[in-house]
């Protein structure tokens, strides 16, 4: 700790805990550019996905049938196919953008080192911008189903959930699996997350933050379908990934949803780990 910092622990009134709450950082990221263009973003696509329904022709299928082909079932199922298109990369965005931008934002504009003369212990800052990044990561998950179900259900109305392998989801079953699939996917991008946020404390570059984490969850995505691998793939996160799919299921199974929730939090534990660890004997200049 700095004699600064030292001396004001002593001063009245200053509570370390109090520095930079946690309301003053989220009002100062959802007040940025890059939140409103990702919120509309999200918004956006299910509205795009109707569009693009209504304009093209149902293939053949061929006896089998897949997740898309019931897309315009019931606004349930509109909802559970614009999470299966964009689990895979576009929401993987959103969460590089929300923990990869934080802390390499404030270096880029040379704030950090006024935000730790405050003085606002470096822990402490790092705790108030990684809570703020996976809130807000989580409301982007959160944005995505909640809108597509309130167009899918306009377009296609309100109705049980059509599985691929047959049968269905009662409306309430299928709202209680799509929170699931949501809490999961959120979850599964814990490792992004962390890449990210590590990614943050070691660069005054955001773009080299964001775009290092969405690039090494590409190679990660690509070394999965490596098949040469064999079980080297079970350590993959991407491997994962798609087991949300396993709960949308009329007897959803868990083992492949357990696995991929030990696999993420381990990595992303060790990254958040070694965040906090350099930056604590990180020297800002910015």
């Amino acid at each position: 700790m700095s004699a600064l910092a030292q001396r004001s622990e002593t001063a009245d009134g200053y509570r370390a805990r109090r520095t930079l709450p946690l309301r003053v950082e989220l009002v100062r990221q959802l007040k940025r550019r890059r939140t409103l263009v990702m919120g509309a973003i999200l918004a956006v696509l299910p509205f795009v996905l109707v569009i693009a329904f209504v304009i093209g022709r149902p293939g053949e299928r061929n006896g089998q049938v897949t997740l898309m082909d019931t897309a315009t079932a019931s606004g349930a199922n509109f909802a559970a196919v614009n999470l299966f298109v964009s689990a895979g990369f576009l929401l993987v965005i959103p969460v590089a953008l929300f923990c990869g931008d934080t802390v390499a934002s404030e270096a880029n504009w040379s704030s950090l080192r006024y935000l730790l003369a405050a003085p606002v212990p470096r822990a402490r800052l790092l705790w108030s911008k990684l809570a703020v990044g996976l809130g807000m990561s989580l409301a982007a998950m959160v944005l995505l189903p909640v809108v597509a179900l309130a167009v899918g259900t306009a377009a296609y109305g309100w109705g049980p959930l059509e599985l691929p392998t047959g049968g269905a989801l009662s409306p309430g079953t299928a709202a209680q699996r799509l929170v699931v699939v949501v809490a999961y996917i959120f979850v599964s991008q814990l490792v992004t997350a962390g890449l990210a946020f590590w990614l943050s404390t070691r660069t005054d570059a955001p773009l080299g933050a964001v775009g290092g984490a969405v690039g090494l969850t590409i190679v990660g995505n690509v070394l999965d379908a490596v098949t040469a691998l064999g079980h080297w793939r079970d350590f993959l996160p991407a491997h994962w990934q798609f087991a949300w799919a396993d709960a949308v299921q009329p007897h959803p199974e868990w083992g492949g949803m357990i696995q991929g929730t030990v696999v993420s939090t381990t990595y992303a534990l060790v990254l958040f780990a070694l965040a906090f660890r350099g930056f604590a004997r990180k020297d800002v200049v910015s």
